[in-house]
């Protein structure tokens, strides 16, 4: 049975619920987000690929700012189309302590209304979630990739103080 791809006519806008989804991890196991949502916020990125030095600049400053991450209690995810293998490569050359998820399809990159950088690159957004499960900020900067785990800590300091 062909399921239809989930499709999502404009973007996700703060205030809106985070929609769920599953895809694969690194390891190749599947990741289910309703299983983490409404616990704690959550800081889920979108880049364009692996091993490229904008998405090797981001990562990398994700993991050097890992432990403020875990102050506010935030889950870091990262998503791209890279297969878990390519993942499983990134996230050992570069010791990430978060995970990386698989959308080989773009499905989960749809869902959330994550534009292209020139109609062409994959892009690269951030968002942030509540620990209700509520959007409270998404920052779209496909060449400022340091810009955002800066914006995601504002967000997290803010909702922590909330």
């Amino acid at each position: 049975m062909n399921h239809p791809k989930p499709t999502r006519h404009k973007p996700l806008q703060v205030g809106a619920s985070a929609p769920a989804f599953s895809l694969p991890t690194q390891q190749g196991e599947q990741f289910n987000l309703q299983n983490v949502l409404g616990k704690a916020p959550i800081v889920l990125f979108f880049y364009p690929k692996d091993n490229t030095s904008g998405c090797i600049q981001e990562v990398c400053n994700f993991r050097d700012q890992y432990s403020a991450f875990q102050d506010f209690g935030a889950t870091i995810i990262g998503i791209s189309a890279d297969s878990p293998t390519s993942h499983q490569r990134f996230q050992a050359r570069h010791q990430l302590p978060f995970l990386l998820l698989s959308d080989k399809q773009g499905t989960v990159r749809r869902l959330y209304g994550v534009p292209k950088t020139f109609g062409l690159i994959p892009g690269r957004v951030t968002y942030v979630i509540d620990g209700d499960g509520v959007v409270r900020h998404i920052f779209n900067a496909q060449f400022q990739p340091q810009a955002h785990i800066q914006e995601a800590l504002k967000v997290l300091k803010q909702i922590h103080k909330g």
